[in-house]
């Protein structure tokens, strides 16, 4: 059994993430968001899918449109 790299579960049934050079092992799909999902800028959250991007000096990647109009 492989062991997720997120939570530490042994798990028969883990899958692998190859992502810049390395190979990550998980367990569930939660477990590959906690470690590889961008954070939004402003509050915190873990940005699934196509989040609002505002291209400044930093990329800064938002979890909604309600978060990027608050940051400015």
């Amino acid at each position: 059994m492989r062991r997720c790299d997120t939570c530490g579960h042994d798990y028969d049934k883990t899958f692998e993430v190859a992502r810049d050079d390395r190979v990550y092992t998980f367990h569930s799909l939660e477990c590959a968001a906690v470690a590889l999902a961008p954070k939004c800028t402003y509050c915190g959250c873990r940005v699934l899918g196509h989040g609002p991007v505002a291209r400044t000096s930093d990329i800064a990647c938002y979890a909604c449109a309600a978060s990027a109009r608050r940051a400015g």
